[in-house]
């Protein structure tokens, strides 16, 4: 069953949470090396669960896990075994499980009767998060299908069978990326997920895909829950949702950036023109068709409280 569709079903929508690098910076942490959020999965793994703990309380649905960038590659790299990576990415996800729990148990009976539980969707990152040069925003790799597909495997397996409710194979910049993780996920049978995409503009994926063109490939899987864009600049989300409406009858996820664009060589990200109304500009992308909707980065627990407010209002 998808786990997202008792949400759309009785709300209309389903609210993701926010930024979770963007907390963990906002708290004091410099995450500028390699492993990003995922260096605190080491470091200061409890300052994660509190992030996931101001998501829920601001009214998220749904919190992501913190394993987007957690590679066994990428902990290796720190001089880690491949054991103690492996720990650290079932980490990431037992934060998360753990914290929706205690949020759940702690709610009075009248709020849970009003509310369905929380799901826990662990991150799948694209390669590009594994290169930390953001790539992410260009699709331009250096690894062939194949490759791919040995990059990613030990850790969808490791997170297929985590315990999460469902995979969130989010900021996926490539076509053949994508297919790659369509591959794995009908190798998991009892694994459900949703895939969402940076895109360059409202039409284009990353590397240059029309992202209709790739939503219409992935709309045949029964075992996608939702496609659409993540950590893209909010004037073009219309556009995408347009595009993706046109060709599926899935569910549709948006949860985009401030609007920012990230310097990948001074690892920091520069404002960008626009100004928008994030949760404001949630009801519209509801009533045109969006279904899971939230922020990423630069996005934090009040534009959440906020988007819960406009799409349930």
């Amino acid at each position: 069953m998808n786990p997202i569709q008792p949400f759309v079903d009785r709300y209309g929508a389903l609210v993701l949470d926010g930024g979770l690098a963007t907390q963990l910076e906002a708290r004091g942490h410099d995450l500028s090396d390699a492993l990003w959020s995922a260096r605190l999965l080491m470091d200061d793994p409890d300052l994660i669960r509190k992030v996931h703990a101001d998501y829920l309380s601001a009214g998220a649905d749904c919190i992501i896990t913190a394993s987007y960038q957690a590679t066994i590659e990428g902990f290796e790299s720190t001089g880690l075994n491949e054991e103690s990576a492996r720990s650290l990415i079932a980490l990431a996800v037992d934060l998360a499980v753990r914290e929706r729990d205690c949020y759940w148990s702690s709610l009075p009976q009248t709020e849970r009767a009003n509310r369905l539980r929380p799901l826990v969707a662990a991150s799948v990152g694209p390669y590009a998060a594994y290169k930390a040069d953001g790539s992410e925003y260009t699709g331009d790799y250096d690894l062939d299908e194949q490759g791919l597909s040995d990059f990613h495997d030990d850790r969808w397996k490791l997170l297929a069978g985590s315990g999460a409710d469902l995979l969130a194979c989010e900021t996926i910049p490539s076509a053949t990326e994508a297919r790659v993780l369509l591959k794995l996920l009908e190798q998991t049978p009892s694994t459900i997920a949703w895939f969402s995409f940076s895109c360059r503009d409202d039409t284009h994926i990353s590397d240059g895909t029309e992202l209709a063109a790739i939503a219409q490939e992935l709309s045949e899987s029964e075992r996608i829950a939702a496609v659409g864009v993540n950590c893209t600049a909010p004037r073009f989300i219309s556009g995408l949702v347009s595009s993706v409406q046109a060709v599926t009858s899935k569910p549709i996820v948006v949860y985009p950036n401030s609007g920012e664009s990230w310097d990948a060589e001074g690892k920091r990200w520069i404002p960008g023109e626009e100004a928008i109304d994030l949760p404001q500009a949630s009801r519209a992308w509801r009533d045109q068709g969006a279904r899971l909707i939230g922020g990423c980065c630069r996005t934090g627990p009040e534009d959440i409280r906020r988007i819960r407010r406009q799409l349930l209002s």
